[in-house]
């Protein structure tokens, strides 16, 4: 019986006893499929302030927030489980884990074991959530993500090595169900264990079911698919029920949270329908994410802070070939992707979203003529029909944003968004007067 459906939880699904116990009749339908957990939220956030206070040195400190949070898991299995052999179980679980995270205080810390540590977030909640359907007697397989989960020498998934050693795991487990699967954590090229970067849990769920084409990849979190607004700034948002593969990669990489950006390639090379859903809200249908869609001049906006713009003038730029080859060069050289570009006869302006380089990036573009670095920059992208054969595109788009300035425009570089950019302390005022026009 091959695998139906991929179904990833996160965080906030697994955040707790109750949400875990809720979780129980999503999983037990007739369907097999593999359930992919993300760690318990805030747990992830736990562990990197662990493994930061281990690198200076900070042991004693780092002890302390190790044996708080093993006490808040001790607290967990205490309210999961109804029975004492379980919770038993269930302790002892908890000690082996923070046994292994207390041994890296004893010794020096390294980037490879700050890896391992991170790992037992996911390693936790999947070994709760497995034990705790065994004490409700439904028959479930715990599948280590470690045995076929593996990225190459880039940090790319390895989809070879994943689709053949997922499908020989699962053919030891033929009779099963239900196979109870890590997010996020994997191996690299070298057999160390490693991760997919932060909001991986996605990804793995899209590697999984790619590897595996499946009929449908289901990625539960704690709101009903996307919005076209950001609910926390707009009030009365709405929910998008279908959007194109496009589409949601738009949205998930300029902001929106609910999807992770590099969780869409995978089902979409494959092109394996993607359906957001609410665990606190199973009934709603959410959105489905799909290779087409219908075209709608405003499907909704998102807002992605933290970015820098970079503006290069340069007279040598004119009627010249081979600039624009050297500014990228540059970036390429610190792997520092870019945003947003726009270009004329003698400047180039492009925004980024890391700033780890930024002043080195800076220097480097100088020999090539001036520089003006701008931070606290938001990019506004509103995902629509903007095919470049359409009349008439965009006018409203202008007419909400006429008091704010703009800093940037790009369009024509895909036919499902526009993008702006603007100073961060205009962005909830743009995202209102977006949804006022756009929208009402």
């Amino acid at each position: 019986m091959d695998i139906v459906k991929i179904m990833k939880f996160g965080g906030t699904s697994v955040g707790n006893p109750d949400r875990m116990r809720a979780l129980i009749p999503l999983v037990t339908d007739k369907d097999r499929k593999i359930v992919v957990l993300s760690a318990m939220s805030g747990t992830t956030n736990n562990l990197v302030e662990i493994t930061d206070l281990l690198y200076p040195g900070n042991v004693n400190e780092a002890s302390s927030k190790i044996e708080s949070l093993r006490a808040a898991y001790h607290q967990v299995v205490h309210d999961l489980f109804a029975t004492d052999p379980f919770r038993k179980t269930g302790h002892e679980l908890i000690d082996s884990h923070f046994d292994y995270i207390n041994n890296f205080t004893l010794r020096v810390f390294t980037k490879l074991q700050e890896k391992a540590i991170i790992a037992q977030g996911e390693l936790l909640s999947t070994s709760l959530f497995h034990q705790l359907l065994q004490e409700r007697e439904i028959k479930s397989v715990l599948l280590p993500a470690l045995n076929f989960m593996r990225i190459d020498k880039d940090g790319e998934p390895d989809y070879f090595y994943i689709e053949e050693n997922v499908s020989r795991e699962l053919r030891k487990h033929k009779s099963e169900t239900i196979i109870i699967t890590q997010g996020f954590i994997c191996r690299n090229v070298y057999g160390e264990i490693d991760n997919l970067k932060r909001g991986g849990s996605d990804y793995s769920a899209s590697i999984i079911g790619a590897a595996l084409k499946v009929k449908e990849i289901q990625i539960w979190t704690d709101i009903s698919g996307f919005r076209n607004n950001d609910p926390r700034h707009v009030e009365n948002t709405k929910i998008i029920r279908e959007l194109s593969f496009d589409e949601a990669a738009e949205l998930a990489y300029f902001g929106a949270k609910i999807l992770h950006p590099a969780s869409v390639n995978p089902a979409r090379e494959k092109n394996i329908p993607v359906r957001l859903k609410n665990t606190m809200d199973p009934e709603d249908e959410g959105t489905l994410v799909t290779s087409t869609s219908k075209l709608v001049d405003y499907k909704a906006v998102a807002a992605k802070d933290g970015i820098s713009v970079l503006r290069i003038r340069s007279d040598r730029m004119l009627m010249a070939y081979g600039f624009l080859r050297k500014v990228f060069e540059i970036f390429e050289a610190y792997r520092t992707p870019i945003d947003m570009i726009t270009t004329s006869e003698v400047a180039v302006s492009l925004t980024i979203d890391n700033p780890q380089y930024l002043n080195q990036i800076a220097q480097d573009l100088r020999e090539l003529g001036t520089v003006e670095v701008e931070k606290n920059q938001t990019i506004i992208c509103i995902v629509g029909d903007f095919r470049t054969e359409r009349v008439g595109s965009a006018p409203e788009i202008f007419l909400a944003l006429n008091t704010i300035p703009l800093k940037m425009i790009s369009y024509g570089g895909s036919p499902n968004s526009l993008s702006l950019l603007v100073d961060s302390s205009d962005k909830i005022q743009a995202l209102k007067l977006l949804s006022k026009h756009l929208f009402s």
